[in-house]
């Protein structure tokens, strides 16, 4: 499995564009560095865990060998979104609503914008952010384009959609992106976004404590023009859109999410679900629920505390959440309730992101991390490692590595046994933390800031 993983590359998916209202406070603060760009890599790293299929597979090359920090970032509020790496600038966003241009070599800041005011926690009905809560979910760059995409929530609870310029980050346009008839105050947009052919796709869930009367969405942009196009779980209260993952796009332009916990006791009504959505988000075309979904729903154990990881070579879908049972689906045709090919209790519970090569998964559980061997129909335990604990892994110099939240440890692990070669200290992490990579580097959130690990020494 090493040597398949070290050889393995995957294209980037690309995108564009956005249109507006009017606008917040912004302030755009260039560098000296700006005149400069950073030398050219093979690899960028554009959405959560590299691309909108989720697979945050980066460069094998160089291998890890003597690993160090490089640099440091301290930024102006805590990092809760994954970096992204385009041209060597790492993008790093904050729940102060800033967005920061880093150089990838030194650190240092090439440019930095305020999207406007963020909301204060205290005036929120719940919540597990504070004291401010701003952007959460990851944003999407395009390089072709120039655009970055990226949703602020802010004060007097609104949550927007900006395109930023990649290269100063001045504000191209903006959108409100909350549905018609959703309560801000109690959506939150944790999620990552994703970008398609032609839109870009935001999720909504609730707060941390289900606290009022909020719903699970999907919200299209159009990245050219024209009105949003957006999907409700039909479910009368909550069944949120809240992975850290966000939606996964398939390899036919289908968007795959997958809901929590729901209001129904009796009727099905999408909760606990992995949804097979069409890209205009008009129609469900296949979707798939636990047996058990009303149980699931009755203890709040949501399968959709993970995405939905789409392995197109095997025509499956993996899918496993908090019960900590992973279930193989039929790509396309995901099964409706009880219709899984195959599956398999794994472990405690499991929270935020996967990454995958071939016919492996590796899975972030409370109790460790897990290297699924998926198959047609079939699901197998290849290697239990106990830590990093809750850390959504990314692949990268031949390595798999994953931030621990409750320890703030960055860990690189064997892929081929789950043997621990390297691990650091980041001083603190944020729930769902994970890194980014490209030649050379990984890229760690880290509580307040951003730390660049040299992977070559």
């Amino acid at each position: 499995m090493a040597a398949t993983l070290l050889g393995l590359t995957l294209a980037l998916v690309q995108t564009a564009c956005g249109s507006g209202s009017p606008a917040p406070e912004t302030s755009v603060a260039p560098s000296p560095h700006q005149a400069s760009p950073s030398p050219a890599l093979g690899a960028d790293w554009v959405e959560y865990h590299r691309n909108s299929a989720r697979s945050g597979l980066g460069p094998a090359v160089p291998p890890v060998s003597n690993p160090a920090i490089a640099w440091t970032a301290h930024l102006d509020g805590a990092v809760y979104a994954s970096p992204l790496i385009v041209a060597g600038h790492v993008l790093a966003a904050t729940e102060n609503n800033t967005v920061y241009a880093l150089d990838l070599f030194s650190g240092s800041v090439v440019w930095k914008v305020h999207l406007g005011e963020p909301v204060a926690s205290g005036s929120l009905p719940c919540g597990d952010i504070g004291p401010v809560t701003g952007i959460t979910g990851t944003p999407a760059a395009d390089p072709v384009t120039g655009r970055l995409y990226v949703v602020a929530f802010l004060s007097g609870h609104h949550h927007m959609l900006f395109t930023l310029s990649l290269a100063d980050g001045s504000v191209v346009s903006q959108r409100d992106v909350d549905p018609a008839g959703s309560n801000p105050a109690v959506q939150q947009e944790r999620g990552a976004l994703a970008l398609g052919a032609d839109f870009v796709y935001v999720p909504l869930g609730g707060l941390y404590g289900d606290c009022g009367a909020y719903h699970g969405y999907v919200v299209g942009v159009p990245l050219k023009s024209g009105a949003s196009v957006s999907y409700e779980v039909p479910s009368a209260r909550e069944a949120g859109i809240w992975s850290a993952e966000g939606p996964t796009i398939g390899p036919d332009g289908s968007v795959y999410v997958v809901s929590g916990n729901g209001a129904s006791q009796s009727s099905f009504d999408y909760s606990n679900a992995v949804i097979q959505l069409s890209p205009d988000l008009h129609s469900v075309l296949s979707y798939f629920a636990p047996s058990n979904w009303v149980a699931l729903n009755a203890s709040d154990t949501d399968l959709g505390s993970v995405g939905a990881t789409v392995l197109p070579s095997l025509g499956v879908v993996l899918a496993i959440g908090k019960e900590g049972v992973a279930y193989v689906l039929k790509l396309g045709s995901l099964g409706e309730v009880g219709g899984e090919v195959a599956s398999r209790r794994v472990c405690s519970g499991s929270w935020g992101g996967t990454a995958w090569s071939r016919s492996t998964v590796f899975v972030p559980c409370a109790d460790g991390l897990y290297a699924l061997a998926v198959g047609s129909s079939s699901v197998e335990v290849a290697w239990h490692a106990a830590h990093p604990a809750l850390g959504s892994p990314i692949i990268a110099a031949g390595a798999v590595w994953a931030i621990e939240p409750g320890s703030g440890t960055l860990y690189a692990l064997d892929p081929s046994s789950g043997s621990v070669v390297y691990s650091i200290g980041l001083g603190s992490a944020q729930h769902f933390s994970t890194p980014a990579a490209t030649d050379g580097f990984v890229v760690a959130p880290a509580g307040s800031g951003v730390v660049a690990i040299s992977t070559a020494g």
